[in-house]
């Protein structure tokens, strides 16, 4: 018997300028939003990473969780290997850079100036212990880092020497994560 596949979208987008963190806000909001809400930031003034440390998510950057009620068997590591996909994929077909994910879902980027790889982005995923996944990413597009970071972690742009669209670069990343979701 042949297996349909039906492809998700974005069923409502909340977009804000500036919020302490998209990921705390769908926590709060999951029991109540629908499946593919989507929540968008542009900056982000108390982000936090996998371990609860402060996560630099300045202006230029792509910030967002995605909230998920899938209708069949998950685990967040499954959810985050699909995120962090999609976010290479476009890294490395759109902006034709090279990438490699870590194992807890941070996306490097070869910086062949300095000849080393860096963070651009990371995924994080969290169950919210009814039936909703949380799906999250902060992504350095077009940010001006703080020289702190610059060591270890670069925006894109830096590599590129140009913006790039925010919107186009988040719906490629988006339709990428649904085809890699559809087959989880």
């Amino acid at each position: 018997m042949e297996k349909i596949i039906t492809f998700k979208a974005v069923q409502k987008v909340i977009g804000l300028e500036k919020i302490p963190s998209t990921q705390t806000l769908a926590r709060t909001l999951s029991t109540q939003e629908t499946d593919g809400t989507l929540i968008l930031a542009c900056q982000q003034t108390a982000a936090t990473d996998r371990e609860g440390k402060p996560f630099y998510a300045g202006e230029g950057g792509v910030y967002f969780t995605l909230i998920l009620n899938p209708q069949f068997e998950v685990t967040g590591e499954k959810l985050m290997h699909a995120m962090s996909n999609a976010i290479s994929d476009v890294i490395t077909k759109v902006l034709n850079l090279k990438t490699k994910i870590s194992n807890v879902g941070d996306i490097f980027v070869y910086d062949s100036a300095d000849r080393n790889w860096k963070k651009c982005a990371g995924v994080l995923t969290e169950f919210n212990g009814t039936n909703s996944w949380l799906v999250g990413a902060g992504i350095y597009l077009n940010n001006r880092l703080p020289l702190s970071l610059t060591s270890t972690t670069i925006s894109l742009k830096t590599l590129i020497n140009s913006d790039t669209s925010k919107e186009l670069f988040l719906d490629e990343v988006l339709n990428n994560f649904w085809k890699e979701y559809a087959f989880l």
